[in-house]
Formats: structure tokens, sequence, C-alpha cells
């Protein structure tokens, strides 16, 4: 398990809990042992003992290979450091906090409840007052969108306008005799050169 530490508060769990896995891995004793395997201890104590401290060693160094696992699937460790400022935090501000009501009698739901309830109200405000904030900023978004619509509309009758405009130009010119136009460009074009004069 890692040494490495962010809070007192995980420290003091890390110790305590590598002194129990230490303690459990070596509750056994070496007697369990023998009454396990008497022929064993009995044909060679030596080997025995050292089997029994390997065993021991085995459960010890897996339990805790099998709790790191643990630790990191659940990010226990950043976890118990934000327990630790949850804690700090209330020791900070125990003085502005309301006394406590509790007593005997006091259901523990009930006691929830006068906790919970008004910091569940003044979010629920909070909300309220965000979500009128929202509708009015809708209501300038739309009121501006049916404003360039409204544009949009104008532009577009008057691109009609424009377009039947030019249509209508456009069959006037095709159904213009062709004879006629093109004496009218001659004549146009003589009247406009200018005299050149030597």
């Amino acid at each position: 398990m890692s040494r490495e530490s962010h809070s007192r508060r995980w420290k003091y769990f890390h110790s305590a809990l590598e002194l129990a896995v230490a303690k459990s891995a070596h509750e056994w004793k070496f007697e369990d042992f023998e009454q396990c395997f008497p022929q064993l201890v009995k044909e060679d104590k030596d080997s025995a003992t050292q089997i029994f401290s390997q065993i021991a060693g085995y459960i010890e160094s897996t339990t805790k290979r099998d709790l790191d696992r643990l630790f990191e699937v659940y990010d226990l460790k950043k976890n118990i450091d934000i327990l630790d400022e949850v804690v700090k935090d209330a020791k900070a501000r125990k003085g502005d906090v309301e006394p406590s009501v509790w007593t005997e009698q006091t259901r523990p739901r009930a006691a929830v409840y006068a906790r919970t309830v008004p910091a569940l109200e003044a979010r629920a405000q909070r909300l309220k007052e965000q979500l009128a904030e929202m509708e009015a900023q809708n209501l300038d978004l739309i009121s501006q969108l049916e404003s360039k619509n409204e544009q949009l509309a104008d532009l577009t009758g008057r691109s009609a306008k424009i377009l039947e405009a030019a249509n209508e130009t456009g069959k006037s010119w095709r159904d213009s005799p062709m004879d006629s136009v093109q004496g009218w460009t001659a004549q146009a074009v003589e009247t406009l050169t200018p005299i050149r004069h030597p």
C-alpha cells in the first residue's frame, strides 16, 4: 500500500488498516498450524516454522495488494481527502451553524428534514430566479427574431417585385420584332457616333 498521503485522515486510516491486516495475517498461531499439519511439524519443525512464516507473509502481502486495487477502483484516497476537507470546513463553520434541536424524542427523519428542507427550498428559489432570467432572455431573443423575420419578409417581397419586373422586361424584349430592334439599334449608333473633323 502506498505511503504517500494528502491528509491526516488518510494517513490514520491507512496506518490503522495496515495494522489490522498485519494482525489478521499473524492471528493464526504456530500452534494452530501444528494442529493442521502435525506430521510435518513432528518430522521437521524448522521447515514447518518457515512454511508457517511464508504463509503469514503471503496472506499479508496478498491482502495489501487486493486492498490497493480496491483503493484504485473506488478512488478511496481522494474521497477520504475530500471527507477530510468537508470535516475541516464544518468545524471552521461550527459557530455559524444554528444549534441543534435534537432531542431523544426527535425522529431521525424529522431531524434530516429540518436540516435539508430549508437548504432545498433555498436552492429551489435560486433555480426559479435563474429560470426567470432565462425566460426574460428568451423573450428578448424571440422579439429580435420576429423583427428579423419581418425584415426578411420585406426583402423577399421587394426581391419578388424586382424579379417580376425583370421577367416582364425580358418578355417584352423577346416579344419585340427583331427587324425593328435592329433598325433602332443602327439608328442609335449612327446618331450617337461623334463626327470627326479633319
